[in-house]
């Protein structure tokens, strides 16, 4: 069974920062890719950054310059580093993992929230 642990939520004033974790907890798959969606209240979900086992990244162009998406593979983790963030960011973001051959998988999601 593979699951995703995300962490790393909270509540920020505008213009603070966050770092958002997220752990695959089963060793040896194979990674195809890992990504951050987000979904806020009434709102479809939408890709914010995703990044390759080749490194490539791709980013949502409304957090572009804002956010950076990294990994540890060490670690069987991904990250979402969000700086300048804006009360429009405020949404449940979910982890997603894509294995080579073998399906994808959701983490349960960390809730962000941006407000003075």
């Amino acid at each position: 069974q593979v699951q995703l642990v995300e962490s790393g939520g909270g509540l920020v004033q505008p213009g603070g920062s966050l770092r958002l974790s997220c752990v695959v907890t089963r060793t040896g798959v194979r990674i195809d890719a890992m990504g951050w969606y987000r979904q806020a209240p009434g709102k479809q979900r939408e890709m914010v950054a995703t990044i390759t086992s080749g490194g490539s990244r791709k980013y949502a162009d409304s957090v572009k310059g804002r956010f950076t998406i990294s990994r540890d593979n060490a670690k069987n983790t991904v990250y979402l580093q969000m700086n300048s963030l804006r009360p429009e960011d405020t949404a449940t973001y979910s982890c997603k993992l894509v294995l080579i051959g073998s399906g994808s998988y959701w983490g349960r999601g960390t809730q962000v929230t941006v407000s003075s």
